[in-house]
């Protein structure tokens, strides 16, 4: 018998995928194939299928036998966590191996699914996809760099361009560079001196997958003692982060300040993946680096969708799911949402299409913080938000969502928000989050988070007044509470606040 879980969303089965990797191999499963997949379980092996390749173009015997051990038991836990389909993707060590076909056998037995064998096309296309995936309207470079190889493809929007694949997957330079840090920097550089791809993208973002590169931005954040550990959208400036990679290239990765922040496993092949980032920022000259936490797999589900799905906002689908399974009435969140948009033409407060939007997941998230005692609802939220798996958002938005339901809890005065997050947004951005904080706190002590009460109010401007209006049959709802929080907020944009009764 089926357990009903209330904190999970019951209305698909898991999803699994095994992504098979020249240096890892991964079985992540998913709640559900939707926009914005939540993670049921992440478990990887470094197996090194592609150590040796080059020179013996065989996948190591003591790597398939890893390989297919951590299968096995993904297979279990595929069957323990109910899992309905499974998509199994194998990469560069996989298709260039003599004994690939053999492995692949061994593994379709133990999986019991098809193995997928990507080209090098096929595996750029599908991180493209992942970029398309985790990032609103993304406009650069991608590159997915494996233990085999790495994946460059150009993406406007979801339109993907031509893509390139270069044998400089952390493994492989290893092995042609016979270890040395200077060589391997000398390899990249011919290598991708002459990428097309790379000279379309001057100017323009570079969006880096992988988990050596993923290492690597764990290391800068420690390094620069940056507020938050969310490795999804951290961006650095092109500039720093060549500084940042010839740094690391060139020494020994145990010698390096705050080298505890990577994983044993990942820290030989630093250097290597630290050399081919560089001398992708020195051909490409863009303006950013910006990590991402989706890529190959993400890609795949995302292109499992139908089109209507595909076109939904990831972010606005998560704070939907995150309103229905933890705050008193979803449909309040969601009235909420079209409230405040009156509420805010009140204020008199401008809002780009960008803001607007990070104000309607202000709203749908606003109460998942109900369940804490009401001294750290306001803190509670703001980790829940501030470290959620949120994709289609950068950081400082994830900074003011955070810090917007943080006001709601604890009042527009409060200052003790997580230390350095307001770093993160502008003046402009927290004058906002006060502002949507302010008004949803005039909400919720109308309506206590109940549905079919706010949507029969409405804020007004009236001369140099903030006018909340109630209907007749609301009157009794008003009061002093309610008159300190419409004051609070009218302060902000320098009114004065009254509330009137309509017949």
């Amino acid at each position: 018998m089926k357990e009903h879980a209330p904190g999970r969303l019951n209305d698909g089965a898991p999803i699994a995928v095994i992504d098979i990797g020249s240096n890892s191999v991964r079985l992540v499963i998913y709640e559900r194939l939707s926009r914005a997949p939540t993670q049921l379980f992440n478990e990887k092996a470094l197996c090194g299928l592609g150590r040796g390749l080059s020179s013996s173009g065989k996948m190591p015997k003591d790597a398939i036998e890893s390989a297919l051990a951590s299968i096995r038991r993904f297979a279990a836990i595929n069957r323990q966590m109910g899992v309905d389909r499974v998509e199994v993707l194998a990469t560069a060590a996989v298709r260039e191996a003599s004994n690939g076909k053999d492995f692949i056998r061994d593994v379709e037995a133990l999986a019991g699914a098809k193995v997928a064998t990507l080209s090098g096309p096929e595996e750029a296309r599908l991180s493209a996809l992942g970029i398309v995936s985790g990032f609103r309207n993304p406009d650069g470079v991608s590159g997915d760099l494996g233990g085999g190889s790495l994946e460059l493809v150009d993406i406007r929007g979801d339109t993907i361009g031509n893509g390139e694949t270069y044998p400089l997957g952390g493994l492989s330079l290893e092995a042609a560079s016979g270890g040395s840090r200077s060589k391997a920097e000398q390899i990249a550089s011919k290598a991708l001196a002459g990428s097309p791809v790379l000279k379309s993208g001057k100017g323009r973002t570079f969006y880096a997958i992988g988990g050596t590169w993923r290492s690597l931005a764990r290391l800068h954040m420690q390094q620069t003692g940056y507020p938050l550990r969310v490795m999804h959208h951290y961006a650095m400036k092109a500039d720093d982060a060549a500084d940042f990679c010839r740094m690391v290239s060139r020494h020994d990765a145990e010698s390096l300040d705050s080298i505890e922040a990577v994983s044993k496993s990942r820290r030989p092949l630093l250097p290597f993946g630290a050399a081919v980032l560089g001398e992708i920022i020195s051909v490409m000259k863009p303006s950013q680096v910006v990590m991402s936490a989706l890529g190959l797999r993400e890609g795949h589900l995302y292109e499992l969708l139908p089109p209507a799905e595909q076109a939904q906002d990831p972010l606005i689908a998560a704070s939907e799911e995150l309103a229905l399974l933890r705050s008193r009435s979803p449909r309040h969140a969601r009235e909420l949402a079209v409230w405040s948009d009156g509420a805010f033409a009140a204020l008199g407060l401008e809002e780009t299409a960008y803001e607007a939007r990070l104000r309607k997941a202000v709203c749908l998230l606003a109460d998942i913080g109900w369940r804490a005692h009401a001294e750290y609802r306001g803190a509670q939220s703001l980790a829940i938000i501030a470290n959620a798996a949120f994709i289609g958002i950068d950081h400082p938005g994830r900074a003011f969502l955070a810090l917007a339901v943080y006001y709601r809890h604890e009042g527009l005065g409060a200052d003790s928000a997580w230390p350095g997050l307001r770093e993160i947004v502008n003046v402009r951005m927290i004058e906002r989050a006060r502002a949507i904080g302010g008004a949803i706190r005039v909400a919720h002590m109308i309506s206590a988070a109940m549905p079919g009460v706010i949507d029969r109010t409405r804020m007004e401007r009236r001369g140099s007044k903030l006018t909340l209006v109630l209907p007749r049959d609301l009157a009794a709802l008003s009061g002093d509470r309610v008159m300190r929080r419409l004051k609070q907020l009218a302060k902000l944009v320098d009114l004065e606040a009254e509330v009137t009764i309509e017949a």
